[in-house]
């Protein structure tokens, strides 16, 4: 039996609730959109006051499914909105074929009439071909990075968890959602009711704009050596115009077969093979989520030659970039 809490006292008692208004395109990530709804959810609950309110629509007006397969109801098609809506834009896979023309259309129109407007997981793709970002700060999620970087250079991308620039607020994805509706509650009713609507919430470690999306080099690649991680962030940092291994070495102090060891202990591979991998994700990102040739998406990877870059490709996914860039409709994206 669920025994309402005591209630969390508030600065400010607002006249009406602040409705966002979710719009759900096609194979959303339903993770983004259910931790922004249940932060706004516990809000009321634990204030004992209606704070927020919110609506859920999206082209067509009927349902639309997330990428888990589950279809949702909608509340409305796009329709015109008050200046006091927060409009919630919540993307996923297949993004840029979600955007559409009409979706567009509707968001620059939405937006000149000054309502605030967010885009959780791969939202801020779409927020970005509407115009709504040029000469702002953003974030998108890091597997998106790199395609958004090469198509939006208008726009000052972040790899923070969530950016808030003016009435435009972007999220990393997943439950960077709930750390950017924490962030507005604290704001609007103070940091005792963000406090309590992450302990319902079970949610231990409030995110700041400030933190990062991806998980530390040594975290990520189980490995707790300072010198072996400065030389990771270092390929990560020049993948461009690759750093030859005597150079890296020397920046960090070691000679080529120290460098050469502690690859071969930690990672199993070599650095320039380690190197090599990296070259060819960003690569792969690039070719699944741009319109670049392949001869440019080669030269933003560090490869001089088309041939050697076809070559390397081929031999670590089995299928040369030409024929990834035509399989790009038909595979289902990660």
């Amino acid at each position: 039996m669920d025994t309402p809490p005591q209630p969390v006292k508030i600065a400010v008692v607002p006249d009406r609730p602040r409705r966002f208004v979710f719009v759900l395109m096609p194979r959303f990530t339903l993770i983004a959109f259910a931790s922004a709804v249940e932060a706004l959810r516990i809000a009321n609950r634990m204030s004992g006051r209606r704070l927020y309110d919110w609506r859920v629509i999206g082209e067509g007006g009927t349902s639309v499914a997330c990428s888990a397969g589950i279809a949702f109801a909608l509340d409305g098609d796009l329709g015109e909105l008050t200046r006091d809506d927060t409009i919630v834009l919540c993307g996923g896979l297949d993004v840029a074929q979600a955007t559409t023309k009409r979706l567009l259309n509707w968001l620059r129109r939405e937006a000149r009439h000054g309502a605030p407007v967010a885009g959780l997981c791969t939202a801020s793709y779409a927020l970005a071909r509407a115009g709504l970002l040029d000469g702002r700060r953003a974030t998108i999620h890091w597997e998106n990075h790199d395609g958004f970087l090469e198509e939006f250079e208008e726009v000052e991308l972040t790899k923070s968890v969530f950016v808030m620039d003016g009435n435009r607020y972007t999220t990393a994805g997943g439950t960077a959602s709930i750390d950017l509706m924490l962030k507005i509650i604290a704001d609007e009713h103070g940091e005792e009711l963000a406090g309590a609507v992450a302990d319902q919430l079970i949610y231990t470690s409030i995110r700041t704009d400030q933190d990062t999306q991806r998980l530390s080099v040594p975290t990520r690649i189980g490995v707790r050596h300072p010198r072996l991680s400065r030389v990771i962030q270092m390929m990560e940092a020049n993948i461009e115009d690759p750093i030859s291994p005597a150079i890296l070495a020397r920046d960090v102090g070691l000679s080529t077969r120290q460098l050469e060891r502690l690859f071969r202990r930690y990672l199993n591979r070599s650095p320039k093979r380690y190197y090599m991998e990296l070259r060819l994700g960003k690569a792969r990102n690039l070719l699944l989520q741009t319109d670049m040739s392949v001869i440019n998406v080669a030269l933003a990877c560090g490869f001089t030659s088309p041939s050697h870059f076809s070559k390397c490709y081929r031999a670590q996914y089995h299928i040369t970039p030409y024929r990834e860039r035509g399989a790009q409709g038909t595979r289902t994206e990660a």
